[in-house]
């Protein structure tokens, strides 16, 4: 019998140096940062930018890659360095009491934090809401230059990827969607950091 992940847990696929997260592009952007190995032109620096460390939520908030302005789906492969300041530079995008000694607390931080945490439901393969929580990162302000020209190591395009999942889910294959899907483990952080995001 499977233990129920913490209510919010960072998953990914990581190794010793780097961790992939996801974004979903109209192919005008995406097939620029894939030629550039990096966030070029028509990107937009200036706005905030979210990156998702799992799969599966980039799948339901793609529609397996089919919505509009999201039809290309990347894997972008970032230094665990750059993604743990992010974490640790972040402020919840709400209120929530337990964390913060009262609201005003939370606005001082959230007026001079450059990232954004929210923590939504994960989803499965149908994208019914699981119990736990998957956590997703908004880049703003300076936050959107370092990922773009120091942490980003690689792009790769994923939409074949899940277009193919989709497929097999709609055939009713979920087995073999599940063994498709990429394996995302739980992300080591250190109880400042985790304090910071929220998490467990």
């Amino acid at each position: 019998m499977s233990v129920a992940p913490p209510m919010r847990q960072v998953r990914a696929d990581y190794d010793a140096a780097t961790v992939v997260v996801y974004q979903a592009y109209s192919a005008e952007i995406a097939e620029a940062a894939v030629a550039a190995g990096t966030f070029v032109n028509p990107f937009v620096r200036d706005r905030m930018t979210w990156i998702k460390p799992s799969f599966l939520w980039m799948m339901y908030r793609s529609g397996w890659a089919s919505k509009p302005g999201q039809e290309r789906v990347l894997a972008v492969t970032i230094t665990r360095s750059g993604f743990e300041w992010a974490l640790w530079q972040s402020c919840l995008s709400h209120y929530v009491p337990e964390m913060y000694s009262d609201r005003q607390a939370w606005l001082d931080r959230l007026r001079v934090s450059p990232v954004r945490i929210q923590w939504d439901p994960e989803r499965d393969l149908l994208h019914r809401p699981l119990a736990h929580r998957s956590l997703q990162v908004g880049l703003g302000g300076p936050a959107v230059g370092l990922y773009v020209d120091r942490w980003i190591t690689g792009i790769r395009d994923v939409t074949e990827q899940a277009h193919r999942i989709g497929r097999l889910v709609s055939d009713g294959k979920l087995d073999a969607a599940a063994r498709a899907v990429p394996v995302e483990r739980p992300y080591p952080l250190t109880a400042q950091v985790a304090e910071v995001i929220g998490a467990g």
